[in-house]
């Protein structure tokens, strides 16, 4: 699944649009790298993000196959310290 899809769906960030304007600005990293929109994303990626002046680390648990529900969206990734 696509960086921008992933973190629209796991709502870490509300809107697609956003997501692909942080990640074009170089405040995500995947894997410790900046990486694009289209990013590729796997199980286990460690993704840092910076949005409003709040700093997010997290792992990946799983990529689902299409939307989830607010209450599965949680369980996709885990926040790391």
């Amino acid at each position: 699944m696509r960086l921008d899809k992933f973190l629209k769906v796991s709502r870490l960030i509300k809107r697609r649009t956003v997501a692909n304007d942080v990640s074009d600005q170089g405040r995500v990293l995947v894997n410790g790298t900046p990486a694009k929109p289209s990013k590729q994303l796997k199980e286990g990626d460690v993704v840092e993000i910076e949005h409003f002046n709040k700093n997010v680390k997290i792992k990946i648990n799983r990529i689902p196959s299409g939307n989830v529900s607010i209450q599965e969206a949680q369980t996709l990734y885990e926040e790391i310290d």
